[in-house]
């Protein structure tokens, strides 16, 4: 099995979906990153998604390449490393490990949340101090330390703690919304970067 099966019968769609931040309803429906989409009209089934609405198509590679803006290779590659795939898991383990993805759902928002925090205490720090504090950079003053101590106890924490700290964070909605916000972020730099330069 080469890395493009083993990626694709150990990953679902959907899973993948959600850990980069889109949120997918029940019946599995989300608003389509691929082109302005105010209402929901890609469908994620297990294996592969389609859009109603731009015609969108494929299988968890085609999906993590495009939302990147990666080859089809290297999505492969960033599957591989952010569900922690290799040669000698069975990808059926995967799929029915929820504790693992679980895990791997919780580091992937904490680490999407930190970059963006990160990215927000350079972007709008005062330029003077007499400047009024934007909101993006007190909340990034504000969570950065905790967000990063929260990925370093995951780090070194035991299999154990771990699970008891995924849990929490899911279950006390910590998790969802730093996906949303990762998520709004993202729409929102979609939304500037198409519109169109002001003479």
């Amino acid at each position: 099995m080469n890395q493009f099966e083993r990626v694709k019968a150990a990953v679902p769609l959907r899973q993948a979906a959600e850990t980069y931040g889109l949120t997918v309803s029940r019946n599995g429906m989300t608003c389509c990153p691929f082109h302005e989409d105010r209402h929901p009209s890609m469908k994620l089934n297990e294996d592969y998604f389609f859009c109603f609405g731009c015609g969108a198509s494929g299988d968890v590679i085609d999906f993590t390449a495009r939302l990147f803006g990666i080859s089809l290779k290297d999505a492969a590659e960033k599957l591989t490393a952010d569900f922690g795939i290799s040669a000698d898991i069975k990808p059926i383990a995967i799929r029915q490990n929820p504790s693992r993805l679980d895990e791997l759902r919780c580091r992937r928002a904490l680490t999407d949340y930190l970059h963006l925090l990160k990215k927000w205490k350079t972007q709008y720090a005062p330029n003077t101090p007499e400047d009024s504090l934007d909101d993006h950079f007190v909340e990034s003053c504000q969570q950065y330390d905790r967000i990063a101590g929260l990925l370093e106890m995951l780090d070194e924490a035991s299999s154990t703690q771990r699970s008891h700290a995924v849990s929490a964070l899911t279950a006390d909605g910590s998790v969802a919304f730093w996906e949303g916000v990762v998520a709004e972020n993202r729409k929102e730099a979609r939304y500037c970067a198409k519109e169109p330069a002001i003479a």
